[in-house]
């Protein structure tokens, strides 16, 4: 698939590790429904895990990194008083991502955010499309 030549670090991706964008989204984000956010894996799972506490269901980590962009959203919005209904999407639940969970908590997981350079690399194999 496009960009399955590159190989980033480790990290804990789940199910995010897909070489392809869906139609939807790529429309709502290109008409500015929605904006896209990139977040530390730690701070997912930190995220994840206040979620369980107080709902008790344990996210999948693809879910996570919604919760966690909701959260923020609602710290803004509680700092700045502004009004905003807040949307997230908790699609799985993380039973089948316990190794995960487990690395965050004895503080074994990392996070990775990609150099300028590693970015470079990746979109050097893309092929150039007129648009």
């Amino acid at each position: 698939t496009l960009g399955s030549s590159f190989m980033p670090s480790a990290n804990h991706a789940g199910g995010l590790r897909y070489h392809g964008m869906s139609p939807i989204l790529s429309r709502l984000y290109h008409d500015g429904y929605m904006e896209a956010v990139a977040v530390e894996q730690t701070r997912v799972f930190e995220a994840a895990v206040l979620f369980a506490k107080q709902e008790t269901i344990l996210p999948a980590p693809e879910s996570a990194h919604a919760i966690r962009a909701a959260i923020d959203e609602a710290i803004i919005c509680r700092e700045t008083g502004e009004a905003k209904t807040i949307l997230f999407g908790l699609t799985g639940t993380g039973y089948f991502d316990m190794t995960a969970y487990n690395a965050y908590l004895t503080n074994t997981m990392k996070d990775y955010i990609p150099s300028d350079e590693d970015l470079l690399k990746g979109f050097e194999q893309l092929p150039r499309v007129e648009i």
